[in-house]
C-alpha cells in the first residue's frame, strides 16, 4: 500500500467507527474528545487500514475496463487464463496476521503518508497443503511532519497446494 497522502478527518473517523460499531464518544464527539488524555478526536485502532483508499494503485478497488476482485461469477471475480497458475503453487494465499505498533495516536488532523515494504518470509510444512509460504508486508504511516505514528505488519501465507480434508 502507498498511500501518499491521507487526510485524516473526523466525519471519515466517525464513520469508521460506526461501520465497527464502536460507540466510544472519542470517535465521535469532539468536546467529550478534548476532555481526555489525547486532548481531541482519535481515530479507532485499524482506522489506517482505510488508507487504502488513498492509494489509486489498491488491487481491490475497481478499475473502469478491467476484471477485479469480485466483479464476475467465480469467487474472486477473476476469470482463471488458460495455461495460469492463478497466483502459482495450485494452492491459495490467505491473510494470516495483522500487527500495529502504535507510536501516538492517529488524530482528526493528521495527513498520513503510507509507505510499504517487504518484511521477513519464512516457510512451514503443512499437514494438508504442502509447505507454508509466510511473507511480512510492513506499511509506515508517517504525518505531515514526518514523524512515524504507526506500523502495521500484515503476514500473509501462501500454500504449495490446494489443502487436502
Amino acid at each position: 500500500m502507498a498511500a501518499e497522502k491521507f487526510p485524516v478527518e473526523a466525519g471519515h473517523i466517525m464513520m469508521f467507527a460506526r461501520s465497527i460499531g464502536d460507540a466510544n464518544e472519542i470517535y465521535y464527539d469532539e468536546d467529550y474528545a478534548k476532555t481526555t488524555e489525547p486532548g481531541g478526536t482519535v481515530a479507532p485502532p485499524t482506522f489506517v487500514q482505510a488508507s487504502a483508499q488513498f492509494d489509486p494503485n489498491y488491487f481491490l478497488r475497481p478499475k473502469i475496463g478491467e476484471e477485479w476482485f469480485g466483479s464476475a461469477s467465480g469467487p474472486t471475480g477473476i476469470t482463471k487464463r488458460e495455461g495460469g497458475s492463478g497466483g502459482g503453487g495450485g494452492g491459495g494465499g490467505l491473510h494470516a496476521e495483522q500487527h500495529y505498533v502504535y507510536h501516538r495516536q492517529v488524530m482528526a488532523g493528521d495527513v498520513l503518508k503510507a509507505t510499504t515494504k517487504p518484511g521477513k518470509s519464512w516457510e512451514k510444512e503443512g499437514r494438508r497443503g504442502g509447505k507454508l509460504k509466510f511473507s511480512e508486508s510492513v506499511t509506515e504511516y508517517h504525518d505531515q511532519k514526518g514523524e512515524l505514528v504507526v506500523t502495521a505488519t500484515s503476514v500473509g501465507v501462501q500454500t504449495e497446494k490446494p489443502a487436502t480434508s
